[in-house]
């Protein structure tokens, strides 16, 4: 999976394949960078302002419009740092960030992020990791792998001591991402050594659940994952409960995961859209059912779930309270559709 989605990314504009949140609705970005702002106001000083896996930059551009006219202190030295490995997506991160005064430096890896107080979003981002996936047998567990355009099983001595954790059937898959808790260890050995918090929104399961989730997207259609190395983008649902427990162990605060529709409702987002109707009525049709897409329960609201990590000693960030205290960013003028 590594090999191959390397590949496609390189070769192709992987988003004629699939659309993320970002680009459905600029309420997403816009909510988000709003989220960023109160989240980080409460770390005590300026933050570096972090996204993994940007894409083409929209979300990022969204969150900028807000921020830079809500709280044009919040960035510390007006620098934005993106963990970005595509030279292609890049360029269109670049574009999409120029008319914000900001200054966007690239990383390949979270580890040359400068030190400091740091906020951290990443969107749609843990799914695209490579992972590995086991078949629990009579004799104890295999390892399944594709040769010649078709899955093998090779059994195991030594099983990944994540596996002893799952529960798991005969003939049952278990999926384990390991590029996705390497992740989310340096996430949490970062907020431990200096105060932050990071917010990761994907589709995937709030608990360990065994199953075979791997998928592939070709021209915009589903895809069998095993034809064409490369031609296709392939994804996994994201295991929440193995990722927040990765990072929980490097000592960060670990909250409850949540929906996307409820973190969104919860953090304004049917008030923007009224707001922006108002301002662009020749687009309520269209912002309605952009939002509608990304909050239904039957669409993206229930399937995308929300977690968020943050430093000892840090409070709820805005839409993961215990108590759902709802959070609004209607009053916020930082739209494409306002004036």
């Amino acid at each position: 999976m590594a090999r191959a989605n390397a590949a496609y990314y390189a070769g192709r504009d992987p988003f004629s394949d699939f659309i993320t949140a970002p680009e459905i609705s600029q309420i997403f970005g816009e909510i988000l960078g709003a989220w960023c702002v109160v989240a980080g106001t409460r770390l005590g000083g300026p933050a570096h302002l972090v996204e993994a896996g940007p894409g083409r930059g929209t979300l990022m551009a969204d969150a900028l419009r807000v921020i830079t006219r809500a709280a044009p202190d919040f960035l510390q030295g007006g620098a934005v740092h993106l963990i970005e490995t595509s030279p292609r997506l890049r360029a269109c991160q670049a574009d999409a960030l120029r008319p914000f005064p900001v200054s966007p430096v690239w990383h390949e890896t979270l580890e040359t992020v400068p030190r400091g107080r740091m906020v951290l979003l990443a969107n749609e981002f843990l799914d695209a990791l490579p992972i590995r996936q086991f078949i629990r047998t009579s004799d104890g567990w295999g390892e399944r792998y594709v040769e010649g355009g078709d899955w093998r099983v090779e059994s195991l001595h030594d099983a990944p001591p994540e596996l002893a954790v799952r529960d798991a059937d005969l003939d049952d898959v278990v999926e384990i991402c390991p590029a996705a808790l390497a992740f989310a260890e340096a996430v949490g050995e970062r907020l431990v050594a200096d105060p932050g918090v990071a917010l990761f929104i994907d589709y995937g399961t709030a608990r360990s659940l065994p199953g075979d989730s791997l998928q592939a997207l070709r021209d915009g259609r589903p895809a069998s994952p095993l034809v064409d190395p490369g031609s296709a983008d392939l994804t996994a649902h994201v295991d929440f409960e193995a990722f927040g427990a990765a990072a929980q162990l490097r000592g960060v605060r670990n909250f409850d995961v949540v929906e996307q529709g409820r973190l969104l409702a919860s953090l304004g987002a049917v008030e923007r859209a009224a707001a922006l109707c108002k301002n662009a009525p020749e687009q309520a049709g269209a912002i309605r059912s952009g939002l509608d897409r990304l909050m239904a329960p039957e669409r993206m609201g229930r399937l995308f779930k929300a977690i968020a990590l943050a430093s000892p000693g840090q409070v709820a960030p805005p839409g993961f309270e215990p108590d759902g205290a709802p959070f609004s960013v209607t009053g916020q003028r930082s739209s494409r559709n306002d004036d």
